[in-house]
């Protein structure tokens, strides 16, 4: 029969210390409940311990156990005795507590793992997979089009909950516009869902996968038709056509640069009115009857788009600020001219001119708000938001163009200071 502790009070308990000379902790059978001690420190702490045994491997001996039911006096000894007893109880109905809270501890951390959001996992991927990228560059480029295209629509969602319809409001709208651009985002969206389900943050096939499944739904990328977008310059010439340019005289040059500067369409620019300019406060207002969408839209000006018009000569009566020659409006075919000069002259001096890499054709003028918006997903942290609002651009989602009562001026204000920065080189 083993030794029955005798049964404490409380106040044999509270007597309990360290003796002299002391230096491991000690433990007291305070007796009720077999196995329940009082660990004493060589400091003084007291704390329960409920020791017990479990049947080990057949062949092997019992396991000794260790369970601690919290520190005294904040767990008083009546309460450390029924929380002994609760725990014998589950011991003779053949469950270990020890084991028993293993589970519950892994349980929770898999539910926490499961709460992690997409905009989260994907940072947690970039942190560990970022070392074996070969530079900094191809860092920014993945975080640039996930904030761009993937965030918008995922960032705030569970990882354990993104599933097709999710994967699909990201690639669809882009999907035959941008198809290059939405390859890379599916493929980079496809990783980080790989790697969340490694680390247990989600279960289930992969919502991004193309083989047996989005290419079920979505066409070939290899046989979609390109869209014929505007010839765009790659934003890294960017600085040097705006030398070039500077060096033009004609005020087709000046709606050029100014129309660069502020990513703005060319009927915009070229039917621009000095009403419409508060240059103190840095400001052009766009009446609603000449935008594209048909709404008043603010374009913060740089300090260099601003020095522009300051520069500028004015027409007695004439409020134009960049009229054509005979008074009217200038065409659109003024400041392809001036490009086209450019081209030409740049070639004749031995260079390749200015010409879209992708199509091969000679820049436009519209074809800058692409260089614009590459050079902002690509080389900036600035949000989607805020650059589509740069570009006047509609918010095709009713919900968001209902919820969104600002035009985020303040923030491009920023935009557009930077982007005039980087024209400048």
């Amino acid at each position: 029969m083993p030794r029955v502790a005798k049964e404490l009070t409380d106040l044999a308990v509270k007597r309990l210390g360290p003796k002299p000379g002391q230096r491991l902790p000690v433990s007291y059978p305070v007796g009720g409940v077999s196995g329940l001690s009082l660990q004493v420190t060589p400091a003084g702490g007291k704390s329960w311990l409920l020791r017990y045994t479990v049947p080990g491997l057949p062949g092997s001996k019992q396991k000794r156990r260790e369970l601690g039911l919290g520190g005294y006096p904040t767990v008083t000894l009546k309460q450390a005795r029924e929380k002994a007893r609760e725990l014998r109880e589950q011991l003779a109905e053949g469950t270990d507590p020890v084991e028993q809270r293993k589970a519950q501890r892994s349980a929770l951390a898999a539910e926490q793992a499961r709460a992690i959001t997409f905009e989260q996992a994907a940072s947690q991927y970039i942190e560990a997979k970022g070392g074996e990228w070969k530079n900094a560059k191809h860092r920014q480029q993945w975080e640039n089009t996930l904030k761009t295209y993937a965030f918008p629509e995922l960032g705030t969602l569970r990882i354990s909950d993104i599933d097709t319809p999710h994967i699909l409001a990201v690639l669809e709208p882009i999907w035959t516009t941008k198809t290059e651009t939405a390859t890379r985002v599916r493929q980079r969206m496809e990783v980080i869902l790989d790697w969340a389900t490694a680390r247990k943050y989600r279960e289930g096939e992969n919502p991004a996968r193309w083989k047996g499944h989005l290419d079920t739904m979505l066409a070939k990328p290899t046989k979609i038709k390109p869209t014929k977008n505007h010839p765009a310059l790659p934003y890294p010439m960017a600085a040097d056509f705006m030398a070039d340019l500077r060096d033009r005289e004609a005020l087709a040059a000046r709606a050029l640069e100014f129309g660069i500067l502020t990513a703005a369409r060319s009927g915009e620019v070229r039917e621009a009115s000095w009403a419409e300019f508060d240059l103190e406060g840095k400001v052009w207002t766009v009446p609603a009857e000449r935008m594209k969408a048909g709404k008043e839209h603010r374009v913060p000006l740089s300090e260099a788009a601003v020095q522009l018009l300051r520069d500028l000569p004015r027409l007695k009566g004439n409020d134009l600020v960049f009229p054509a020659p005979r008074g009217g409006v200038m065409s659109d075919q003024a400041m392809k001219a001036v490009i086209k000069r450019m081209h030409d002259a740049k070639v004749k001096a031995g260079g390749k001119g200015y010409l879209d890499p992708k199509q091969d054709k000679i820049i436009t003028p519209h074809g800058f708000r692409s260089t614009f918006r590459d050079w902002a997903a690509e080389a900036t942290d600035y949000a989607n938001e805020v650059v589509e609002m740069a570009l006047a651009h509609t918010i095709k989602n009713k919900a968001e163009a209902a919820y969104r009562r600002g035009d985020l001026f303040e923030k491009r204000q920023g935009l557009m200071a930077d982007w005039a920065a980087y024209c400048e080189g």
